[in-house]
C-alpha cells in the first residue's frame, strides 16, 4: 500500500509537519510494506527533509493552482491513499485543494482520498463565513479524520455524512528522557542547569493564545513560593518574548524552534507543565499536550477545546481560561500536594499509553484498508 500525505514536513517549523513525520515513522515501523510519500510545500529553503518519508515539494503555502502536485502524482503513477493534513493557516479555505483531490481520484491517481481536519471551525469562529463553506465540501471526499469528540460532532451538525468521519486521537510519545539527569538534559539543550524551587514549564510557540501573560500574573500571587519558569519555543509574537525577557521571576528562556524530541527533553526537566491556554474559538487538540502527557509529570491546563482530552481525564487539574487567581490557587495546591497530583494523573498516563503513535498508526492503516475494500 502506498500512502501519499499532503502536508508540510520538517525542516519546516510547524506542528503539522512534526505530526506528519511522527505518523509516517510509526506507520513504517508498524508495517515496512507501507510506502509513505509526502507531497509538501516548497518552504524548506534548501534545508534537507527528514528521511522518514520520500518528500516531493510541489506547491506553495495557500496555493491556488495544484497542477504541479497533480503532475507529480502522475510521475509517481499515483498512490493508493491520498491524505491531506489540513490546517487553515497552511491551505486556507478555498476549493482548489478539494478539487485537486477529486481530480486525482477521477484520473485514477488515488483509490481513496481524504483529509484530517486539524482545526474544525464552528459558527462563532472569527472566520466562519469562509471556513464553514470549506467544511461543507468535505462530503465530496471518502473520509475525514478528526482528533476530538468536539470536532466529530461539530462536523455532524454541519451536515457531514457521519459514516465518513473517523475520530483517531492525536498520537503520543512516551518520553524516553525521564531517566536522564538534569545536568545531561541541560547540556543537550544548551542551557545552564541553574534552577530555583519548583520548575514550571510552558513548551511550544510563543504566542498570546498560549496564556504566558496569565501565568506571569498568577506567579505574582505566589510570592511566598520559589519557582523557575522554563519557557521554550520559537517566538511568533514579539511582545511575548519581550514580556518574558523583562520578567521579575527566575526565568529560563529557550527562544528557538524546538523539534518534538527537544520538547520532550524540556518537559523531562520540569516538575510540572502549565498550559494556561486561551480559547481560539475553534476546535483543535494540542500536540504539546500529548508530548506533556507522555512525560508522566503533573499538568495544569485551562478548560478550552484544545485541552478537551485533559479535561476529560483530569478535570480537577483544570481552571477557567483568563483567570490568574484560579491558576495561582491550582499551582499552590499542586506544590503542596505533589504526590497526590502525581497519583491523580494516573488516568492521563493511561490515556497517553492508549494513544501512543504506534497505536494511532495502526488505526490509520486499518481505516485505509477498509476504505480500499
Amino acid at each position: 500500500m502506498r500512502v501519499g500525505f499532503v502536508s508540510r514536513y520538517p525542516p519546516v517549523h510547524c506542528g503539522i509537519a512534526e505530526y506528519t513525520k511522527m505518523l509516517s515513522s510509526a506507520m513504517r515501523s508498524l508495517n515496512p510494506k507501507v510506502d509513505v510519500v509526502v507531497f509538501s510545500t516548497d518552504e524548506s529553503k534548501g534545508e534537507p527533509y527528514s528521511d522518514v518519508a520520500y518528500v516531493y515539494p510541489c506547491y506553495s503555502r495557500f496555493e491556488r493552482d495544484y497542477s504541479e502536485f497533480i503532475e507529480t502524482l502522475r510521475d509517481l503513477n499515483g498512490v493508493d491513499v491520498l491524505h491531506v493534513q489540513h490546517e487553515y493557516g497552511i491551505y486556507g479555505s478555498n476549493s482548489e485543494l478539494i478539487d485537486a483531490l477529486i481530480q486525482a481520484k477521477r484520473e485514477g491517481l488515488a483509490k481513496t482520498v481524504g483529509i484530517t481536519m486539524h482545526t474544525v471551525d464552528h459558527p462563532f469562529s472569527p472566520r466562519a463565513n469562509v471556513t464553514l463553506k470549506f467544511q461543507s465540501w468535505l462530503n465530496e471526499l471518502d473520509f475525514v479524520v478528526v482528533h476530538s469528540p468536539l470536532q466529530e460532532f461539530e462536523l455532524h451538525i454541519q451536515g457531514i455524512e457521519p459514516s465518513k468521519v473517523y475520530r483517531i486521537p492525536h498520537g503520543t510519545l512516551i518520553n524516553p528522557y525521564l531517566c536522564r539527569t538534569r545536568e545531561d538534559l541541560c547540556k543537550s539543550l544548551g542551557i545552564e542547569c541553574d534552577f530555583e524551587g519548583v520548575i514550571l514549564t510552558i513548551p511550544g510557540f510563543l504566542r498570546k493564545d498560549k496564556g504566558i501573560d496569565i501565568l506571569m500574573e498568577s506567579i505574582r500571587l505566589l510570592s511566598d513560593l520559589k519557582f523557575t519558569l522554563l519557557i521554550a519555543g520559537e517566538t511568533q509574537e514579539e511582545e511575548m518574548a519581550r514580556m518574558i525577557e523583562t520578567s521579575e521571576f527566575k526565568t529560563i528562556l529557550i527562544e528557538r524552534y524546538l523539534s518534538s524530541d527537544e520538547i520532550l527533553r524540556v518537559v523531562a526537566l520540569a516538575d510540572a507543565i502549565i498550559l494556561p491556554y486561551r480559547d481560539k474559538k475553534s476546535y483543535a487538540v494540542s500536540g504539546i499536550l500529548h508530548l506533556s502527557m507522555g512525560s508522566l509529570k503533573p499538568i495544569i491546563g485551562t478548560r478550552v477545546p484544545r485541552l478537551i482530552e485533559f479535561y476529560q481525564h483530569a478535570p480537577r487539574l483544570t481552571v477557567p481560561p483568563n483567570d490568574p487567581t484560579a491558576l495561582a490557587n491550582k499551582i499552590r495546591w499542586l506544590v503542596n500536594n505533589y504526590d497526590y497530583a502525581l497519583a491523580y494523573m494516573t488516568e492521563v498516563y493511561s490515556y497517553a499509553a492508549r494513544t501512543q503513535w504506534i497505536r494511532m498508526a495502526s488505526r490509520h492503516i486499518t481505516t485505509y484498508l477498509n476504505l480500499l475494500k
